[in-house]
């Protein structure tokens, strides 16, 4: 079979929205996976079991059932509820909680590694418990975690064409609209496929250098 270049051309204009979209998703499905798995992780190690067990319950449950079947939820069952939000932002806050459960264990693990001298050394300065959690845990062991995190991101970039399952028009949503109108498959998944290489392998190696850095 011939590769039409022309089908290529054809296909950029909405590609590059795709690519926007996808990007889009990306970036905010990971602040709220950061910001949210470290609220996970601190209420993990709370004292009161009334928050600990809930939220246990509530990251374990989300790790257990997959994105897709979460996404489904969000789009088709919360408006039952009075809860309407667009596709694109029910898909940011599926990816966004989803990987919010792993990156706490994440954060839990680099808390957890923060040496025990730390802890006694703010003790002993009579740092009060925010300043000791601000100042001296959490820089470190974000610090030891960030390559991790990291890792989430390219593995969150590979779950985004899940999204087109609730109308949104990633990369992948866009070569299958495109493919539907033309007949013409091999040239849009081929395009997708090269720049979720391009995206994910030079994003990987940054993460390489960053992880050596951090460990000097």
């Amino acid at each position: 079979m011939k590769f039409d270049w022309s089908a290529v051309g054809a296909f950029l204009p909405t590609f590059w929205n795709g690519v926007l979209v996808t990007l889009q998703a990306l970036a905010l499905g990971s602040l709220i996976a950061f910001g949210l798995g470290l609220v996970w992780a601190l209420a993990q190690r709370s004292s009161l079991k009334v928050v600990r067990w809930p939220v246990t319950a509530l990251t374990e449950f989300v790790r257990n059932t997959p994105l897709l079947v979460q996404l489904f939820f969000l789009f088709y069952v919360m408006p039952e509820w009075g809860v309407t939000l667009s596709a694109l932002a029910t898909g940011v806050i599926g990816l966004g909680l989803h990987y919010s459960t792993y990156t706490a264990e994440v954060y839990r693990s680099g808390i957890d590694g923060v040496p025990a001298g730390q802890w006694e050394a703010a003790i002993a300065l009579s740092l009060p418990r925010r300043r000791t959690w601000t100042a001296v845990i959490l820089p470190q062991a974000i610090r030891r975690v960030a390559p991790a995190l990291g890792n989430y991101v390219i593995a969150m970039l590979k779950d985004s064409p899940m999204l087109f399952a609730i109308g949104v028009l990633e990369m992948l949503g866009e070569a299958r609209q495109f493919s539907s109108q033309t007949f013409q498959t091999v040239e849009p998944y081929t395009v997708v496929g090269v720049a979720f290489i391009a995206i994910a392998y030079p994003a990987s190696l940054l993460l390489r250098a960053l992880e050596r850095r951090l460990v000097r």
